[in-house]
């Protein structure tokens, strides 16, 4: 499945990225889109809704991915720990504690999500997924062909922590 994307989608986001943090982006643009795709639940079902917006959330996180890697003069494994650090933790969006970095892995717990907290706090965090964790895989992907994310739990859908395992192939 395919979903159009605008000419400049993701740059948009990029750019007021440097003016709020990551997070608060999140949950100032979760309302509108959680509106939206709960009248495409109605209107198509829930498991097609959800999935068109999830796809396109992935795309999303395709362009950010790429520009990112611009952004941050490269696209390794110590610029992907940047952006991490700089981007997804800023303003607690995340706290993560560190387990493996090197040239080859990138290995950490988060141990907070403030992504979950938000979208709780709107009341949408069975949206979280669809929203945000969704587009890791593909964000990083995009960053760079060859890293691969292993994750297999996240505390939008309950777990302890988020496990993320980035490995550059």
């Amino acid at each position: 499945m395919t979903v159009d994307q605008p000419r400049g989608e993701g740059d948009a986001q990029s750019s007021l990225v440097g003016e709020v943090s990551h997070v608060a982006c999140r949950a100032i643009q979760a309302p509108v889109a959680a509106l939206l795709i709960k009248a495409f639940c109605r209107e198509f079902g829930r498991e097609r809704a959800v999935a068109v917006a999830t796809e396109a959330v992935r795309q999303d996180g395709a362009a950010a991915g790429r520009k990112m890697a611009e952004q941050f003069g490269g696209n390794g494994l110590a610029e992907l720990a940047r952006v991490v650090r700089e981007v997804w933790c800023r303003d607690d969006g995340m706290r993560i504690s560190v387990l493996e970095e090197s040239n080859r892995v990138l290995r950490f717990n988060a141990t907070h999500c403030g992504y979950a907290e938000a979208y709780a706090q709107l009341g949408i965090l069975d949206l979280g997924v669809c929203l945000s964790c969704c587009r890791d895989a593909p964000f990083a992907k995009a960053f760079n062909p060859r890293i691969t994310l292993t994750r297999t739990q996240t505390i939008m859908e309950r777990g302890t922590h988020c496990d993320f395992c980035f490995t550059l192939g």
